[in-house]
């Protein structure tokens, strides 16, 4: 017979030890997901470990507990629960859910009071039982068949504590925990004990008195005035202590312990919330590919043509391109497709690219393109040598506005989205990473005539939509217009100074090396920095830094962890310093030199612009929007990206402060519209209002508080986000939060009123209407919900930014050509956007590039550009 085995966990204290032993992490929804991350690891350890045949996870039921009636100051002066983690229990609830773990909370009773009581009832029926908590209240608890795992720093590390180890540690018996705490009380709990006696006083009386009632009736035999005068004036207070700390074992739990029998998880729901929450790393684990087959029901005719006539080129036609993603630059076209009122059609790559005829209609703005991805399409083309022009209508953009929370991977993921299954998935017809595969043939030839007839389909209901949203001129006027601008961009491409790049590396190479050697000299010996294992011996055994943090396979070396160490000892700093230029190294310096194109000597990044929900550009292959500036050594990198032609330049011009701006505008906050409108700088009008001091008795300090309150409010940062970033009590930042709304009301207002109307109609919208629908508004979960009021907020000030620079781009195109200058745009980044130019017409730039950016639209407060130039990107910062 199976042993019986019951592991009862302390979900509270795990889930705050998990909280704040991992940073704060977001899922790309948004929504914060450390403490659910930490708590899923311990459960999958436990499961693993334990073989658990019963369990139970217990919470707190709410703030007071039969406790409150004997000391009503019981676990008083406590922190709330920072926001970020209440929004996170429950994720941890539907977890245990979909691992189909029993979970209970009982009203007036602690979690700790649940687990006492199932505890001793499991140990009667003779089961072996596990207790797991940070708490260590619970050894109280500790039998021979009962152990408790107590996490220490960290969330997979733990102490057993069973009656030797107590023994060991106390010197006392598991019983005379609670003795302990009535003598030294708990700081945690806010419970009292005896004043002046701390834990070795304890111990020792305990040790020669065995229990506190016995301590209390022998006070004539505690050595020492002071703490026999101590023991006698709060007897009462020790007694109360112990009553307050003592597990109640016989809580009126209505859960058997045949009810808390554990069965095994369901893989199904592990599975959907762990890509809800972005577990990637844990999907992993299940080793399982989801099922990628579907049906497709409609029947299709098809001709493979090699001749094109005007039955095919027609003044109006959906026009689909196969491009294989992984060698797009190099645009290996595999196949085409066009899809018209008189049939569908299959054009192999040879016949399209030689032919005179699909050139010539191709380069026509007055035949009409329906097709998917425009940029790609345009740029796979231009690489051939082929012109396009007359897209009239973009169905991957067109999906994009009109849901932009969506994915949308292939043409048969829009069609799905829209009750069409006339086309199979990519990932289905060819399959995924070994099991790729390119089909030859008519099936291949259906699969691209599919993917033109879903575009003919789409067409008019989306074009419907869009006109119902009132967003057809952000298709036709911003995005449509923008994907050729791009498309321009990218097949232009940025040179980059391969040389300059090389020699960064030999510099980096150099630096490394010395760092190397100081780390070995701090260390007294050579190991490998690289490895976390080796690192971790030299730092906490042989060096003996305090450790942070433990995980399973040793002590942590993180980034975060490091950072605590910072000050306790210089070694600490070299091997920050190490890994931030071995980042560099790798990831910018060799990662950007395998991306210059053999031809052009150019870098050709891709611009995605169907990926933010706030409708932000984004860069891939590589990604320029994330090269890092903070260390010198970082920002020098841009001094291999270098104008195309001698006596060029590279001009920047950037957006200053454009999402305060938004905000001012959208908000109508006078004091904001008031700062901007004279010039002041808004860092530090923010200051004076917020602390009530005149311009020049705004300390550097005071602006800084005040720039982290100014781009964080609108993105609902808490008093505990607040804290954290700026290195201050919870108190402070909420006081901070509150007299920063008591100041600009017009924003209060504002984060008020678009949250009421998020609720009522389901969505928020930016100035040029783009939308984000937000459905998590009205959700019951807490956490669901707290982040979509966050997103409410924040959407319309990105996503109008994004809009204005989007605008601006188009309007900068049409100027450079109406003024028949030669001058470039080849990158945008975040607010920023960089041209080439000849020196002759920087005079012109100056002033054309500041007027086009700031007149893109037009806000209550007057948009401001900054602009600089010089021979690198480097120098035109």
């Amino acid at each position: 017979m199976t042993k019986k085995k019951l592991v009862l966990i302390d979900g509270n204290s795990i889930a705050y030890r998990a909280f704040f032993a991992l940073p704060l992490l977001n899922n790309d929804k948004g929504v914060h997901t450390n403490a659910i991350y930490g708590f899923t690891m311990i459960l999958m350890k436990i499961l693993e470990d334990e073989k658990p045949t019963h369990m139970l996870v217990a919470f707190d039921a709410g703030k007071t507990t039969f406790r409150h009636k004997t000391f009503q100051e019981y676990k008083g002066g406590r922190q709330k629960t920072p926001p970020e983690l209440s929004e996170q229990f429950p994720f941890i609830r539907e977890l245990l859910d979909a691992y189909q773990v029993s979970r209970y909370e009982l009203v007036n009773y602690e979690a700790d009071d649940i687990i006492g009581t199932l505890s001793k009832q499991a140990e009667v029926d003779g089961y072996e039982v596990k207790v797991i908590s940070g708490d260590k209240d619970l050894t109280q608890l500790v039998t021979s068949k009962v152990t408790v795992d107590i996490t220490k720093k960290g969330i997979t590390d733990v102490d057993s504590y069973t009656p030797d180890f107590v023994m060991e540690k106390y010197g006392l018996t598991p019983n005379q925990i609670i003795d302990m705490k009535g003598l030294m009380g708990d700081t945690s709990d806010n419970i009292p004990g005896v004043p002046g006696v701390g834990e070795k006083t304890a111990i020792k009386l305990l040790k020669e008195f065995e229990t506190l009632e016995n301590v209390i009736s022998s006070t004539d035999k505690v050595s020492g005035k002071k703490l026999k005068e101590k023991l006698e004036e709060f007897s009462d207070q020790a007694l109360m202590s112990k009553q307050l700390a003592t597990i109640d074992c016989e809580a009126p739990v209505e859960m058997t312990l045949s009810q808390l029998e554990y069965e095994g998880f369901n893989q199904e729901e592990v599975v959907r919330l762990f890509k809800e929450l972005g577990f990637n790393s844990l999907l992993e684990k299940f080793g399982e590919e989801e099922a990628t087959a579907e049906e497709v029901i409609e029947d299709i005719s098809f001709e493979t043509v090699s001749n094109l006539s005007d039955d095919i080129l027609t003044d109006e036609a959906a026009l689909y391109i196969e491009v294989l993603e992984e060698s797009y630059h190099h645009a290996d076209i595999i196949g085409f497709s066009i899809v018209n009122a008189n049939g569908n059609y299959f054009i192999p790559t040879d016949i399209a690219l030689e032919s005179d005829a699909f050139k010539k209609w191709a380069n026509d703005d007055t035949k009409k393109k329906i097709v998917y991805d425009g940029k790609k399409t345009t740029v796979a083309l231009q690489w051939k040598g082929i012109a396009l022009q007359g897209i009239s209508f973009d169905i991957l953009i067109a999906a994009y506005l009109l849901n932009p929370s969506e994915t949308f991977d292939d043409v048969s993921s829009v069609a799905r989205a829209n009750g069409l299954t006339v086309v199979q998935s990519d990932e289905s017809f060819y399959g995924k990473g070994a099991k790729r595969s390119i089909p030859s043939g008519k099936t291949l030839q259906e699969h691209i005539v599919r993917k033109g007839q879903a575009l003919h389909l789409l067409k008019d209901t989306l074009d419907d939509q869009l006109e119902k949203n009132d967003q057809s001129a952000l298709l036709y006027e911003l995005e449509m217009p923008l994907a050729l601008i791009l498309a321009q961009m990218e097949a232009t491409g940025v040179v980059v100074d391969v040389e300059r790049l090389k020699e960064m590396g030999k510099n980096l190479a150099e630096k490394l090396q010395t760092l190397e050697e100081k780390i070995y000299e701090h260390a007294g010996e050579k190991f490998n920095i690289n490895s976390p294992k080796q690192l971790g011996v030299i730092l906490f055994e042989k060096l003996e830094l305090p450790v942070i943090k433990k995980t399973k396979t040793g002590y942590s070396t993180s980034a975060d962890v490091l950072e605590k160490l910072e000050d306790k000892h210089d070694i600490v700093r070299e091997i920050l310093h190490y890994r931030q230029l071995g980042k560099l190294q790798s990831t910018y310096i060799e990662g950007l030199l395998k991306v210059v194109h053999d031809d052009t000597h150019k870098i050709h990044t891709r611009f995605n612009q169907v990926l933010t929900t706030t409708g932000r550009l984004s860069s891939i292959d590589p990604n320029l929007q994330n090269i890092p500036i903070r260390l010198e050594e970082g920002r020098k990198i841009r001094q291999a990206f270098v104008p195309s032609k001698k006596d060029w330049v590279i001009f920047a011009a950037d957006y200053s402060q454009i999402e305060l701006r938004v905000l001012a505008h959208i908000a109508k906050d006078e004091n904001l519209i008031e700062a901007f409108q004279q010039d002041l700088d808004i860092h530090t009008k923010t200051a004076m209002d917020v602390f009530h001091v005149e311009k020049d008795e705004v300390t550097s300090n005071m602006r800084r508080q005040a720039k982290a309150v100014n781009f964080g409010i609108v993105y609902g940062i808490s008093d505990y986000g607040l804290s954290q970033s700026l290195g201050i009590t919870r108190k402070e930042a909420g006081e901070f939060i509150k007299r920063y709304l008591e100041s600009f009301v017009g924003v209060q207002d504002y984060m008020e009123d678009i949250v009421r109307d998020a609720r009522e109609k389901g969505y928020v919208k930016t100035l040029l209407h783009r939308r984000r629908y937000i459905p998590e508004i009205t959700s019951r979960n807490f956490n669901l919900r707290s982040f979509a009021e966050r997103t409410a907020m924040n959407t319309p000030i990105q996503g109008s930014a994004a809009d204005i620079i989007k605008k601006a781009m188009i309007d900068m195109a049409a100027r450079l050509k109406q003024e028949k200058l030669q001058s470039k745009l080849l990158l945008q980044v975040h607010d920023e956007l960089i041209f080439e130019a000849p020196k002759e017409e920087i005079s012109i730039l100056e002033k054309l590039v500041p007027e086009v950016m700031e007149n893109a639209v037009e806000l209550v407060v007057p948009l401001k550009v900054d602009y600089s130039y010089g021979d690198s990107w480097y120098d035109a910062k």
